[in-house]
């Protein structure tokens, strides 16, 4: 199983020419952010990747921004899912990362949605993976449960660091653990971010302070190499998605933040190659690789 780093865009304050540049001198293999809606950058950003033989993951949010308009419905989620694949279509995305639903609705309305976007990207032919993101649907790992258990064939976009900061707690005992494995099952992406029980991310996740939460993380991220090697995947994908918007940690009083965010993604992109090159020596696959689900 090969595995594939995406630069996030999130967070990025150069043009797009300069974070493909960025990209392809820390070795990652492509770019994840939104598909540009005005279609002469779309198909700029498009040139720039076929250019550098980059690949591209969509970002999608529905019903809003990053945090959905609580009066947004379903109807109104579905729709914002469909345009936005329509937007990405032209770039080729390896896969649409969909920010998806609301925290608010109740399981039942939760069901029927997902059912819904995953009829509309069956009849698109487009790969969706929902995230696990505060405000969304799956917020925590016991309202991602129940909607796996309804919909087994989700596929799941893991940013466990939103889980670590609603439960205020790494989820490494039982029973929590035992359900994370079982979550594991229906991984496609990974975000590497680092959580820790107070906030989505931690100041660096190189500092000594916080090992036990970047520990934690990637023994989960073990977990689901582990999962898509039993599944046969032939790629697995993260994208180091450490951010601004007060992610990133500031200095009081000056608003300087306390680290360089394109080193820290650089960063977590290196460790997370070592670490999967380590366990891809301690591993035995006796599964037959296949393309990418």
């Amino acid at each position: 199983m090969q595995f594939k780093l995406f630069k996030t865009l999130w967070g990025s304050s150069g043009s797009l020419p300069q974070s493909v540049r960025e990209a392809l001198e820390a070795g990652f293999d492509g770019i994840e952010g939104p598909a540009p809606s005005d279609p002469v950058l779309r198909d700029e950003m498009a040139m720039a990747l076929e250019a550098d033989g980059l690949g591209y993951i969509a970002e999608v949010c529905t019903g809003g921004s990053y945090v959905p308009e609580r009066r947004a419905t379903p109807a109104e989620h579905l729709a914002d899912l469909e345009r936005k694949i329509v937007e990405a279509a032209p770039l080729r995305p390896l896969l649409l990362n969909v920010m998806a639903g609301c925290d608010g609705w109740p399981l039942e309305t939760q069901y029927g949605f997902f059912a819904d976007a995953q009829e509309i990207g069956a009849r698109y032919g487009v790969t969706l993976s929902f995230e696990t993101h505060r405000s969304r649907s799956m917020f925590n790992p016991w309202a991602t449960e129940a909607i796996v258990r309804r919909l087994p064939s989700l596929r799941l976009t893991a940013d466990i660091s939103h889980w670590i900061v609603v439960t205020e707690r790494l989820l490494d005992a039982e029973p929590d653990w035992q359900l994370l494995l079982e979550l594991a099952g229906n991984v496609h992406h990974l975000h590497g971010r680092v959580g820790y029980p107070q906030g989505p991310q931690v100041p660096h996740p190189a500092a000594p302070e916080y090992a036990d939460c970047l520990a934690f993380h990637q023994r989960f991220w073990e977990e689901a190499w582990r999962s898509q090697l039993q599944r046969g995947y032939a790629i697995s994908s993260m994208t180091p998605e450490f951010g601004p918007d007060r992610y990133l940690h500031t200095l009081p009083f000056t608003d300087q933040p306390v680290a360089d965010l394109w080193q820290v993604n650089r960063w977590m992109g290196a460790c997370e190659r070592e670490h999967f090159q380590r366990f891809s020596k301690e591993s035995t696959d006796p599964y037959l690789p296949r393309d990418y689900p």
